[in-house]
This record gives structure tokens, C-alpha cells and sequence, in this order.
């Protein structure tokens, strides 16, 4: 059996999902988390029950990339129970999607999430009475209590039943709906499909678009103008019967503290600070430990054991990966998805979106395309896969600023790096002169990128206290990812790079490179290896610099100056593969291709930049 979790953004489904499955999602309080179909196992009563996640959409007629995706998975694959899941603060928006959901005739078992935060905001709904005008099961959930999850499955394997509840859509309309279903043989769900322009079959489309001209002449409005209009009508009319909304006492408006400009952007910009000034301290400290105990129990001892030359640079470099993974990337990428962890949970960041979107403007997007750069923060990856959402235009530019945006493992060099070795005001500027770069290439994109700039409904997520277990998985989920991918990685990497530097040939090559290094960048040779490593991860540039100058203490090799160059010239670089993957597949090669162009050719020259006025006024 199949059954189908859907509903808007942000209302719960990938908790929900998490919840029944076990299989680790990205959960996170703002809108456009989950981008894929994710289909997941659930055993109950020793019957095996797939679970599909589909992403947050507000409509079905619609022509998003993820809008489109669910419309045609619900025609061609075989759902055999649809699970609707709305926000129960949010009923009259979330059941303009329930109803179009009941035209496709599926069994069902709709989910009232959120409950908890309804009965905080005084609103009473009547599930009874909801239950009987659509004909089937309603369950009253609150996924982040548990409350009631485990009701889902039984239900939807026992109790589901076709919804009942046709939206009347006018005479003229309904005619056309009859009229199609007799000529044709499609179902409503199709009819209604088929006048808005929507599906493959030919001829029923030539039939509808005959009707749909008719309609719209009487009218004086497009068919999808009608159709939405009496969607909306009765989904306002459901909400009202069902709902009552309790006097409350008044409460401090937190929401007008966070979005307005004042005090909004100074409150935005001290927790970014105090973000970052936690992650530089705290994962200094820890670096600190781990680096010295390192050092005094297998560095000191291996130097001291008389192997041969080969063996000593083998395990060398593998004592140096582990080293440079967990004692420099690790404390600082682990503080770092804490910290992201609880602001996004708390539901502050479509407040800090909200307090972008004129700012945005500028760079050709709106407000909301602050939610990819801010996945950014985190991985490249997920972000440009977020932009889908977005119109073509606006996903051109954002191909290029999230591919600029300094990612946990940017994070760790910037970090790593700059802040202990350097100094942690030097370390801000490196994010000052990031931003400035991304301001004013979003503002050049925006007069060159092809298109028109259209605006975009803000989904604002309720304010909530972080769950400090939800915020450590979700901080273990993408160390995971660190622990399992990266690290086998940089170990494989340092083994050949022991073996390369043993035979001469690193030497070689860097010697290729050496005058463009020395005389324009100012930097040692082996930067150069260092560099072509973090395009396989951004870390391991980092962490690659440190095996071939056989020290973690960097300050100890390299100048201040030369450090900095590194660190802003691979925060710049081209992106790692896996982004440029994403890219290609997301955007085209074309896209992946300039981009790449773009930020090898920015992180050269800021780099060379820097070092040639650094040496002519130092």
C-alpha cells in the first residue's frame, strides 16, 4: 500500500514523516524544506506501508517545478490512500489544497497539525463536524508532541474513505465539467484540469479550451480566475462553520519587534554577530584541545619511532587527516549547525526574510530567496536545489549568490584559519567582503539576466521555542554526512597524497605553479595542491594545507598575510563538485559552466587584489 503525505509548506509533513519512518529529513521551522518525493517504509501489522513525502505546495494548477511534480505523480502512480495534513492556525489557506486534493476521488485521512498551537492561540475547531462534511476521518495532531502520529497509518489502512465535498463551481462550469466527463471519460479532477490548460490529452484539451473561451467571454475572467475564486469561497466557508476563534489576552507582539526595520535589523544583525562569535570561540577552544592531544599521543610518538621513510609519510598524512577533520573541522561545522539549528526552529528565519525582502529587491529577487542563501550557510547543495520555488530569472541569479555564500565548510576555513590565526575581526571582514561581492554581483545580475521580476507570497513561520532534541538531530544529521563522506574522503585523499609526495611528484606540480602562486597570490607552492583539493570538498583545502605543510599550526609556516589570501581565495574558489553537480542538473551546463568561470576567476583576482596592495602599503 501507498500512501501520500501532503499539504502546504511548513505545516508538519516532514515531521510527520520522520516520525512514522525513522528515515532522517531535513525538518527545519520555515517553508520549502522538503524538495524531493521522499518515499519511506512503514511496518504495522506485519504489512509493509510506503510512505511518500511530497514538498509543501499551495495549489495544485499551478506550474512550479514542485507543483508540477505532485500533479503528475498523483496521475501516473498508483496512490492508494492520499493523508492531506494542514496547519490548524492556518485552516481557511490549507484547505484551499484540501479540496483540490478531494477532486482526485482518492481514499483519505486528513491530519489537523499543530493543534498544540491552535489551543495556544485560543482557536477551537470542531474536527466532529469537519469529519462529517468531508466524508472521512479527521485526526487531531501535533507532531511535535507526537501527539496522536501514531493514529495515521491505522487510519489510513482501516478508515479511509473517498472525501465527499464537491466545491460548486457555477453553472457555466459545471456544465463544462459534465459535458467533458460524457464526451471524454475523464474525471472531474481531469475536466477541471483540462479548462485550466493543464494535462497531455489532446483532445480533451481542444473540447476544454473550446468550453473555457465560452466561460470566459460570459464571465469576463480566465477560467482559472473562477475556479480559484470558488475554491477559495469555500474554503473560507468551511473555516468559518468549523472554527472559533476564543478573546485572548493581549500578548507583547514579538512579530512586530522582528520585522519592522527598527529594531528588526539591529536584533538581525547581533545574532548573526553573536552566531559567529560563538562559533569562532567555541570551536577555537576545542580545536585547541584536540590539536595538543593529537600531537603529544600519536604525532610526538610517530616521529619518534624510527620507521621507515614511506611508512612515516603514510601515517604521517593519515595522522594529520584525522587531525585536520576532527580537531579543526569538526568543533567549528558541529557548533556552527547547532547554533543555524535554533534559529531556524525557532521560526526566525522568515522574520530575517521578511526584514530582506526590499534589500533582495535590489539584487533582482524577493524575500523569500533569503531561505536558500541561508540554507547556504549551511550546504550549497540544498540550496540551490531550494530555488526551484523561484521564477527563472530570479533562479539564474540565485544559481550565482548561493554559489558565493560561505557554507559551514567555508565556515571552517574562515574559522580555522583567519580567526586563530590571524585574528577574529579579520576574520569578519572575509563575510564583509563576501557580502559586498554577492550585493553587487546580484545588483549586475539584475540588469542582465533575462526575464521580469515578479513577487512572491512570504510564508511566516510560527515563533517557537527550539526543541533541544530536534536541534541536536538535526545538527547530527548533517555531521553524519561530515563524519561518513568527508572523512573517508580526506583520508583516501592523504594516503595519495603521502604516496605523491614521497614519489616527488606533489613537488612537480607544484612547481607548475609556483611563479603564478609566489609572485601574484603571494602564497607557498603546495597552496596550489591545497586549493585543486577543495574543489572534492571545501574543508579539505584547509585540511590538505595542513598535511603538505606537516603543521596544524599554520602561524607557524604561513604569515598572516598569506593565510588570509588562502582563506578568502577558497572561500571564493570555484564550488565544490557536488555543488557544481547540482547546478548542472538543477540549471543546465551552461549555468554550472559560467558559474564556475565566474567564482574561479573572482576568488584569482580578490585574492591577487588584496596581496598586491597588502605589499604595496604594508
Amino acid at each position: 500500500m501507498k500512501v501520500g503525505l501532503i499539504g502546504n509548506p511548513n505545516v508538519g509533513k516532514s515531521l510527520i514523516f520522520t516520525q512514522l519512518t525513522g528515515i532522517g529529513v531535513e525538518i527545519s521551522n520555515f517553508p520549502g524544506t522538503t524538495i524531493d518525493i521522499l518515499s519511506g517504509g512503514v511496518c504495522y501489522q506485519r504489512e509493509i506501508v510506503e510512505l511518500v513525502d511530497f514538498p509543501g505546495i499551495y495549489s495544485l494548477d499551478g506550474t512550479s517545478e514542485e507543483e508540477t511534480s505532485v500533479r503528475q505523480y498523483l496521475h501516473e502512480e498508483n496512490i492508494d490512500v492520499i493523508v492531506p495534513v494542514l496547519n490548524a492556525s492556518h485552516l481557511e489557506r490549507n484547505l484551499y489544497l484540501l479540496l483540490q486534493v478531494a477532486e482526485y476521488g482518492l481514499p483519505g485521512v486528513v491530519v489537523i497539525n499543530m493543534v498544540d498551537e491552535s489551543e495556544k492561540a485560543g482557536i477551537e475547531i470542531d474536527f466532529a463536524h469537519l469529519s462529517d462534511m468531508l466524508g472521512c476521518t479527521v485526526i487531531a495532531a501535533a507532531a511535535s508532541e507526537g501527539r496522536n502520529i501514531g493514529d495515521i497509518i491505522p487510519s489510513a489502512l482501516s478508515d479511509a474513505r473517498k472525501m465527499n465535498y464537491h466545491v460548486p463551481y457555477g453553472q457555466h462550469i459545471e456544465a463544462a465539467i459534465r459535458s467533458l466527463e460524457k464526451i471524454h471519460g475523464c474525471s472531474r479532477r481531469g475536466a477541471l484540469d483540462a479548462l485550466q490548460g493543464l494535462g497531455t490529452d489532446a483532445d480533451l484539451l481542444e473540447s476544454a479550451s473550446t468550453l473555457a473561451e465560452e466561460i470566459e467571454e460570459e464571465h469576463q475572467m480566465s477560467v482559472h480566475q473562477i475556479i480559484a475564486t470558488n475554491r477559495h469561497n469555500a474554503a473560507a466557508k468551511i473555516a468559518d462553520i468549523i472554527t472559533v476563534q476564543k478573546e485572548q489576552r493581549k500578548k507583547p507582539d514579538l512579530d512586530s519587534l522582528l520585522t519592522r526595520a527598527f529594531p528588526g535589523i539591529p536584533i538581525l544583525l547581533t545574532l548573526l554577530f553573536a552566531t559567529l562569535m560563538t562559533v569562532f570561540f567555541v570551536g577555537s577552544f576545542l580545536e585547541e584541545i584536540i590539536v595538543e592531544l593529537f600531537n603529544v599521543y600519536l604525532i610526538v610518538p610517530l616521529m619518534a619511532a624510527g620507521l621507515s621513510p614511506f611508512w612515516e609519510q603514510i601515517l604521517f598524512s593519515l595522522i594529520l587527516a584525522v587531525q585536520a577533520g576532527l580537531g579543526i573541522a569538526f568543533p567549528f561545522v558541529f557548533v556552527f549547525y547547532i547554533l543555524i539549528s535554533i534559529l531556524e526552529d525557532s521560526g526566525y528565519m522568515t522574520r530575517a526574510a521578511f526584514l530582506a525582502d526590499r534589500a533582495m529587491h535590489h539584487v533582482g529577487m524577493h524575500g523569500q530567496a533569503l531561505i536558500p542563501m541561508v540554507l547556504g550557510l549551511g550546504c550549497n547543495v540544498p540550496a540551490i536545489m531550494s530555488i526551484r520555488q523561484l521564477s527563472k530569472r530570479e533562479r539564474i541569479i540565485a544559481s550565482f549568490l548561493i554559489t558565493m555564500v560561505p557554507c559551514s565548510a567555508r565556515t571552517v576555513i574562515i574559522a580555522g584559519i583567519v580567526a586563530v590565526f590571524v585574528g577574529v575581526a579579520w576574520a569578519f571582514s572575509i563575510y564583509l567582503i563576501v557580502f559586498i561581492l554577492i550585493v553587487l554581483t546580484g545588483f549586475v545580475l539584475t540588469k542582465v539576466a533575462p526575464g521580469e521580476q515578479f513577487g512572491m507570497i512570504l510564508e511566516m513561520a510560527p515563533l517557537r521555542v527550539p526543541q533541544p532534541a530536534q536541534t541536536l538531530r538535526r545538527a547530527w544529521l548533517h555531521m553524519k554526512e561530515f563524519l561518513f563522506i568527508a572523512m573517508p574522503l580526506l583520508l583516501v585523499s592523504s594516503i595519495f597524497l603521502g604516496v605523491l609526495q614521497y614519489a616527488g611528484i606533489i613537488q612537480a606540480f607544484q612547481n607548475i605553479f609556483a611563479p603564478f602562486m609566489e609572485a601574484v597570490l603571494g602564497l607557498p607552492p603546495y597552496a596550489s595542491t591545497a586549493l585543486i583539493f577543495g574543489i572534492l570538498r571545501k574543508e579539505m583545502a584547509f585540511e590538505t594545507l595542513a598535511i603538505l605543510a606537516g603543521t596544524a599550526d599554520l602561524g607557524s609556516v604561513m604569515s598572516g598575510l598569506q593565510l588570509y589570501v588562502f582563506a578568502i581565495v577558497s572561500v571564493l574558489f570555484v564550488p565544490c563538485v557536488s555543488t557544481i553537480a547540482v547546478l548542472y542538473r538543477e540549471m543546465g551546463w551552461k549555468t554550472a559552466l559560467l558559474v564556475s568561470a565566474y567564482t574561479l576567476t573572482l576568488g584569482m583576482g580578490i585574492g591577487t587584489v588584496i596581496n598586491l596592495l597588502a605589499v604595496s602599503f604594508l
